[in-house]
């Protein structure tokens, strides 16, 4: 092959480039400057997507506050100015000092007949005593309705002496069914004393705990209370007070029916005594 062929240049550059690399070059330059290539910057990876945010389990219903002017002496001044159930009943409706009205869709004064020398008091509205406006209508209203029926009485009876009148010492709906706190009691207890004074009954039933502390001013729990003869005072006029069990504490524990049975027996030997 002739000397300046094309394979004796490639043999001279290849031998030339060996020689450099031998020499520690590390990069190629030639004789003009010329433009590098610019380094392609490196996409971002993707942010990865955010967990999603995690849902709040609902809070459990807490007591709401009452309005900053809310006072026992108001509701007292209120229910002062009554003179009968009727007016009671309004009183109520524009009352807006209990916090429980806030969260409550009716309020629950009294239901029967109002007339009835029979009173009959327990604790606080249901949900379906909530929605229908009416204290003791779901399933604890009509076990009492039955307790009653069996001594004779009926809230719906025309006769006085055959009827009983039905109520509460809360008037509107805790939430959740809790128990009522001793605020939400004190705005409603005022409504109540009048109420009892107005009706001027001859025998109260306290159905549970809460009435029977809150009329007779006593801590003792029910299981205590239930079956003793006690006595209000209603300004000066002594009421006689039968303290028993509550039908929804019924439902839950069956055989305390009986001794439920017992305090209703009572009330029926009492009425018929003329006591």
């Amino acid at each position: 092959m002739a000397p300046g062929s094309k394979t004796d240049n490639r043999q001279g550059l290849l031998a030339a480039l060996a020689w450099q690399v031998e020499m520690g070059a590390d990069e190629a330059i030639g004789e003009t400057p010329g433009e590098r290539p610019r380094p392609v910057a490196a996409t971002p990876p993707a942010p990865s997507p955010e967990p999603p945010a995690p849902v709040p389990e609902p809070a459990a219903a807490t007591p709401t506050r009452a309005p900053l002017n809310a006072s026992p002496a108001g509701a007292e001044a209120l229910a002062a100015r009554c003179h009968s159930l009727e007016d009671i009943e309004h009183a109520l409706a524009q009352f807006d000092q209990c916090p429980l009205k806030r969260t409550a869709t009716n309020l629950c004064y009294i239901d029967g007949n109002r007339a009835a020398r029979i009173l009959v008091i327990g604790e606080a509205p249901g949900r379906d005593e909530d929605l229908q406006g009416k204290p003791f209508v779901g399933r604890s209203g009509q076990l009492l309705d039955r307790m009653l029926g069996a001594i004779g009485l009926d809230r719906h009876a025309h006769e006085p002496d055959r009827a009983a009148l039905i109520t509460n010492v809360i008037f509107w709906r805790p939430p959740g069914n809790r128990k009522p706190t001793e605020a939400e009691t004190l705005m409603c207890l005022p409504f109540v004393h009048r109420t009892i004074a107005i009706l001027r009954p001859r025998l109260i039933v306290c159905l549970g705990a809460t009435p029977a502390q809150r009329l007779l001013g006593t801590t003792q729990g029910i299981l205590r209370l239930r079956g003793r003869w006690m006595s209000l005072d209603n300004g000066g006029e002594a009421i006689t007070v039968m303290p028993s069990l509550h039908p929804a504490y019924l439902l839950r524990q069956p055989a305390q029916k009986r001794l439920a049975w017992r305090d209703f027996l009572a009330v029926r030997e009492h009425l018929d005594s003329g006591g």
